[in-house]
């Protein structure tokens, strides 16, 4: 795919540009050499004690709180939930510099459908979500203040993600054509979120043997703009772009929620709905500011730096040992159930004598790594011509390697911008190689690769740039590739396990074959409400 219209004027400077050299900095998070705990140990010693629960939940992502918060509605709160980092969250992790809170991981929440009831009843619960005259409404303080969205395309900032200032009537007869694609597919139906809420189709089953990049071919949408615009989109959502996800997920990513809207229709400029169904939760922290509120009741039933490396399915019970990363001591924990919120390659290492499902589910999945790095600014930055600064800056061309940014003081009501944090992000894809490079270079060389990028449109970045903090997701997300969606494997680890593993109940976004919060937050919610 080439971007043609990226100005020669506008390429990233040279990798060798040096920053200032007072930027301060480093890798934040888990070290992943905890994660990797499990690789070449063949035997324990002996654990140093042992505890009882009635429920225990391994891993503290989203579905594991979800799972925690669901036991409690029920009165059940004899449970443990187990955590490898030192705060639960999962990908929905927040972070601070300089007193300012900023995204570890996700950033937003899609203000959900009536499919996903499980989350809007979350949001009630907490506030952001009340009735109104007889009317849902949303905490307006909560809802991402205008301007959204910006794309820094052509030497200028313009509104919206589209490409549009010079594309041309070629690309705008694209995103037309695109648009009645996608409104057929949501006029009907099938395409929901949770996606488990309705069987797959024939059609659908079709859609997902291909990638999305062979499905356009198909249908003749070859041109750069939009294929540059889809391309992103999927990247962003899924860690990879149209010629690794299958057609099912690059279609499903606008007809169960986004929606398409061509230029010159409604009033997003973005190619997104219209209305309350295209307006996004943000916060400074990102969906931290959720899984916070979801970790807070648990108090000592949330253990951290635990590290599962066994478990053991029974007739009468689950028998797990941890490894505690405080002690340096092995824990053995014997409960009644237990809820697995580990993504299923991990689950796979440490279930004894796996079920073929997970096996063969392991095997068919495939994880993008990713990068997410926040640079602390102090003081509001030079904008090129064009739009308004914005919540999320993009820029356009296969140049751009990052996804671009977001401003965690974009909700901020201060009428002077100045200090703040961007948070960049960065998806390598599905190339072993890159969660390998992800790994092995230094703190300063992706300090260079961010500052490079977005010095592009700011060039005053390296002068106000003061500290930048980077995480790293080695298997950071699910990628919805070709056969995931029709996955059987899949389908049955949602179902209840036949014996002697009909105590193991999982849990986790993968079994959807991708991860956004709705996904992941209904799996542990229905998993614990059905153990309930």
């Amino acid at each position: 795919m080439k971007r043609r219209h990226f100005l020669a004027a506008s390429a990233l400077p040279l990798t060798g540009c040096a920053p200032a050299p007072d930027i301060t900095g480093g890798f934040v998070g888990v070290q992943h050499q905890r994660g990797h705990v499990l690789r070449g140990s063949t035997s324990w010693p002996l654990p140093a004690r042992t505890r009882r629960t009635r429920v225990l939940i391994a891993g503290g992502g989203v579905a594991g709180l979800a799972a925690a918060r669901a036991l409690r509605l029920r009165g059940m709160n004899d449970f443990t939930l187990l955590e490898l980092e030192d705060t639960a969250g999962g990908n929905s992790r927040g972070g601070q510099i300089n007193g300012i809170a900023c995204p570890l991981g996700a950033h937003y929440l899609p203000v959900p459908g009536d499919d996903a009831p499980q989350v809007q009843d979350l949001l009630e619960e907490l506030g952001l979500r009340r009735r109104v005259a007889g009317r849902w409404t949303y905490d307006e303080r909560h809802l991402c203040h205008s301007p959204q969205e910006r794309l820094f395309f052509q030497g200028q900032w313009q509104e919206g993600l589209l490409p549009m200032q010079g594309a041309g009537p070629e690309a705008l007869l694209a995103y037309q054509r695109f648009a009645k694609l996608i409104d057929n597919f949501v006029r009907a139906g099938g395409f929901t979120i949770p996606a488990s809420k309705l069987p797959l189709a024939d059609e659908q089953r079709a859609l997902d043997a291909i990638t999305f990049e062979a499905w356009l071919g198909r249908n003749q949408l070859l041109e750069p703009h939009l294929r540059w615009y889809l391309d992103y989109c999927c990247r962003d959502d899924y860690g990879a772009g149209i010629g690794t996800v299958s057609a099912w997920a690059g279609i499903h990513y606008f007809a169960s929620r986004h929606g398409f809207q061509p230029p010159g229709e409604g009033d997003n400029k973005d190619g997104e709905r219209a209305g309350h169904e295209s307006a996004v939760l943000a916060w400074p922290q990102g969906n931290a500011w959720l899984t916070q509120r979801l970790a807070a009741p648990l108090g000592d039933r949330l253990l951290s730096g635990r590290v599962v490396v066994r478990v053991a399915a029974g007739k009468h019970g689950v028998e797990l040992d941890a490894f505690n990363v405080a002690t340096q001591s092995l824990e053995r924990w014997q409960a009644d159930q237990c809820i697995l919120a580990l993504p299923l390659f991990l689950a796979a290492r440490v279930v004894e004598n796996p079920p073929p499902a997970l096996r063969q589910a392991a095997a068919q999945l495939r994880y993008a790594p990713w990068l997410v790095a926040n640079i602390h600014i102090q003081a509001a930055l030079h904008d090129r011509p064009g739009a308004a600064p914005s919540w999320d800056n993009v820029i356009y061309g296969e140049q751009a390697q990052g996804l671009g940014y977001v401003d965690a003081l974009h909700q901020s009501l201060q009428p002077v911008p100045g200090a703040t944090v961007l948070t960049w992000y960065r998806a390598f894809g599905l190339d072993p190689a890159q969660r390998q490079n992800l790994y092995q270079q230094p703190w300063a060389h992706w300090r260079d690769a961010v500052l490079n990028e977005l010095s592009v449109p700011h060039p005053d970045l390296r002068d106000k740039a003061t500290h930048i903090d980077v995480m790293r997701y080695g298997h950071a997300m699910s990628t919805p590739v070709p056969g995931i969606r029709s996955s059987a494997a899949l389908a049955a680890l949602q179902a209840v396990q036949p014996a002697p593993w009909r105590r193991l109940h999982f849990a986790h976004s993968d079994l959807a074959g991708y991860s956004v919060f709705e996904e992941a937050f209904i799996q542990g919610h229905q998993r614990a409400m059905a153990l309930a």
